[in-house]
Parts: C-alpha cells; structure tokens; sequence
C-alpha cells in the first residue's frame, strides 16, 4: 500500500478532530453537571432516567472498541464465526433486562454491584468479587485507551500516546464534571451517530467493493474465514457468549444504569439495548472481510477495521471513522469510570474506611477517585502490552465466574456465601489456567462450568434460605 493508503488523514487533521470533540464533550459535560446537587445525583443521576436515554446508554455503552476494532479484528482472523460470534453478546444486554427488574425491585435504593455481593453472600464473597471487578475495570479500561492511540495511529499516523492520551484527558474530563447525567446524555447523542454511522459505512463499502468480489476473494486464497467448521471458530462463539455474559451480569456498569433508571423502565431498556446492538458487531465485522481484496494486511490485527474502511472511503470516510469509533469509544470509557469510581467510592471509602462520611465527602471522593482512575489507565496503557482481542479475553476467565453466583444469588434463596466465594474464585483460576494452556476461547467457557459446578453443589448441599428484606439495607 502507498503512504497516502496508510494514512487517510494527515496528523494535524486528526488531532484537530480530537481537540474539537473534546471541548465539545467536556463542555457539554460541565453544562449537564450542574443539576448535580447530591452524591445521588453525580452517582446515579437521581435514579430518574426516562426510556429514551435508558435504552441510548445501554446500546451505545455496550458499542465499545471491542465492537468497533476487536470486531472486525477477529473477523479477519476467525472469518465467519468472528462477527457472527461477536453478535451473540447481544444475549448479555437481553438477558439483563430481567435481572435489572429485580434488581431494582429488591434494592430500589441500592447503589452498586458490591452492594448486592456484600448483603447477600457476606465478606469472603465480596473481596473475591471486589478483586474480579478492578481487574476487569481496568482491563477494559486499558483496552479502551489503547483502542483511542490505535485508531489514531491506524487513520492519520499520529503517535500512539497522543490518542491515547487525549481520548483519555477527554472522557475524564467531561465525566468528572457531569457524573452519571452527563455519561448518560453523551451516549444518547453518541449512540445515534454510532448507528447512523455504521450502516452508512457498510453500505458504502458494498457498493464499491461488493459482496460477490469479496466472496471470490476468500473462497480463492482465504477459504478458511468461510468455513463455518473452523474449530477454534466455534469454540470462540461458544466461548463470547458466557464472556459478555459475565461482562454484563457482574458489572457496576450496568448495575448502577438498572438502579438509575425509573420506574419499570429497566427491563424494556435493556432488552431494546440488546436488539439494536445485535447488528453492529456483523457489519463492522465484515468490513475486515474486504481486507484481502483491497489488499490490506495491517501490522496489527485491531487495525483492521479502520484502515479498510478509510482505504474504500477515502479522507471524508476516514472522518466519519473517526467520528464513529471516537464515539463508541467515549460511550464505554465515561461508562466505566463512572461505574467503577461509583464501585471504590461505595464499597470501599464509604463502607470499609470512612462509614460516617458525608454526602458532600463522597461527592468530593468520587470525583477524585475519576482523576485518580484516569491516570491509573493512563499509566497501564503506555507500554501497549498486547493486542485488543488477547487483553479482553483474558478478562473473560474472570467475569464468567460470576454468572452463577449473580443468577442464583438475585433468584435462589439457597446458594451460601461461601460456596458462591469458592464459585467465583476456583473458575477464575482454572479459567486462566485454560487461557494459558488451550487458548483464550476457552477461558469464559472453562470458569463458567467450574463455577456453575460449585454453585450447583452449593445449592443442593444448602439447609440455609436467604432472607430478601437483608437487600434493602443497602440505602
């Protein structure tokens, strides 16, 4: 490829548009920020989020770099099965909608997941959820930073660490001003552009390019991406299903949207959510399909997807590229650090260091915890230690050990807390275990099994029934 394929934007462009969408986020940030009067407020947006913007955050904030760069990254490198299997964890979001509508029924003034973890399964439970909650925060945190320097990097060849800085400096800032409104309000505007965006992309590129030459293509040089008995294929579809699963269901991220959202709006929302993320991950996914007809073989795998789509449309596509994966991007990061300052700010300062803190206390300390959570991610992302797809998966081993603890926890009054202690802790080591050995597309599939073994013997051996009226002393 010539330099000007490389590169479909020149530098100064590309930080140009990183500039302007940052003062335009954090002043919209600021301005939404103001409503805030209480930590409740800052927290949970005064746990009165309509329909709309319910449904808009559960969509876009699911819409991450894995959807946008590691989706057509393992496409390219598992062909068929890559986006198809990166679709199904849609089921993460559906699934969801019920359990949200429990979990707020049974803890209307509940604050986070650790809230849940701690009243229903006790000490040992919590600290073992605690440690598999900040290694997942923080891998996907430092997944979604890398992902700002790689897309940068991929459309105009600025430097790595000035886009993962700047996507960085961006989200901190307008999450530090807003909370959970502004997060929230950013997702509905970043969630329609999202949309609109990739299927305008996907279109565009048929049309040029069309299915019956990329077909051609693949059949010819590249059969296996259309064998759908591609073996370590199929074990990463079964494998991102439990993922997301996990990802999902233990998540502060989307605990705290089930506890902000009013009313019954929860379980619409997220099954809404659920259905308009299903396509998203096919149609970027396919747009790594057209790589070897153009003939684009990018250094790094995640590349993938924007130097396709850039190569077929050109400065103004790689603008709207830009734009598109800025704004999946956004969406999840504002997420997560407000979720998981939420998650240190709760069950750590509040609950183990400072029981008798303030409301004006926690304001301050959560916001702290922001900017101190930023520059943490900020740190781990500098050395660009691997590729998007092996750091989010080995996340997985982690959080498919929840699945079953959380389910049977929030419907089965039977399951200990010790048992649900051993669940989580046994499948996230022999999930790793699986990870370095076999590969991670085994890694979610291995600790959900173990785990869902425990808490089956847990259950079955349990003369102990939970009491339910122990959830609401989470206010």
């Amino acid at each position: 490829m010539s330099e000007t394929a490389d590169f479909a934007l020149d530098s100064t462009l590309g930080l140009s548009l990183v500039v302007i969408f940052g003062l335009l986020w954090i002043i919209f940030g600021w301005y939404l920020g103001r409503a805030n009067k209480t930590h409740e407020d800052f927290a949970l947006a005064g746990r009165n989020v309509g329909f709309a913007l319910a449904a808009a955050t559960a969509m876009a904030t699911w819409v991450t770099s894995n959807t946008t760069l590691v989706a057509p990254q393992l496409t390219y490198q598992f062909g068929i099965w890559g986006m198809v299997g990166y679709s199904f964890a849609a089921l993460g979001l559906i699934l969801f909608a019920p359990l949200a509508a429990r979990i707020k029924r049974l803890m209307p003034k509940g604050y986070t997941s650790g809230d849940f973890i701690r009243l229903r399964f006790g000490r040992a439970a919590w600290w073992v959820f605690m440690v598999i909650s900040v290694v997942y925060a923080f891998g996907w945190l430092v997944s979604l930073g890398m992902a700002g320097g790689i897309l940068l990097q991929a459309l105009s060849g600025l430097d790595y660490h000035i886009g993962m800085t700047a996507i960085l400096i961006i989200c901190v800032g307008y999450t530090l001003f807003g909370g959970l409104r502004a997060v929230i309000a950013t997702d509905f505007i970043q969630a329609l552009i999202i949309i609109i965006g990739v299927v305008g992309i996907a279109w565009y590129l048929i049309d040029t390019v069309s299915l019956e030459s990329i077909h051609t293509e693949l059949s010819e040089n590249h059969p296996r991406l259309l064998d759908l008995m591609f073996p370590a294929a199929i074990m990463f579809l079964f494998n991102n299903i439990f993922f997301g699963l996990g990802e999902i269901f233990h998540s502060n991220v989307w605990w705290s949207r089930a506890l902000a959202f009013k009313g019954k709006v929860a379980f619409k929302a997220f099954l809404l959510g659920g259905l308009l993320w299903l396509p998203i991950p096919i149609v970027t996914g396919f747009i790594a399909l057209a790589a070897p007809q153009l003939g684009i073989f990018p250094p790094s795998a995640d590349m993938v997807g924007p130097m396709v789509a850039a190569e077929v449309l050109g400065k103004v596509g790689a603008i709207v590229v830009f734009i598109v994966v800025f704004s999946a991007l956004a969406s999840s990061l504002d997420s997560l650090l407000a979720a998981t300052s939420d998650l240190v700010t709760r069950d750590f300062y509040h609950k183990k260091l400072r029981p008798q803190a303030s409301d004006k206390q926690l304001f301050k300390f959560n916001r702290y915890c922001i900017a101190g959570i930023g520059l943490l991610t900020w740190l781990f992302c500098l050395p660009q230690i691997a590729t998007l797809g092996a750091l989010l998966n080995f996340a997985g081993a982690f959080v498919a050990s929840t699945i079953f603890p959380i389910v049977l926890g929030l419907y089965q009054n039977k399951l200990s807390g010790t048992y649900a202690a051993v669940a989580m802790a046994s499948g996230t080591l022999l999930g790793l275990v699986s990870y370095f050995t076999i590969g991670f597309y085994v890694a979610a599939l291995t600790a959900c099994a173990i785990s869902a073994a425990v808490c089956a013997v847990g259950v079955m051996r349990s003369r102990n029934r939970f009491d339910w009226n122990k959830l609401q002393e989470s206010s």
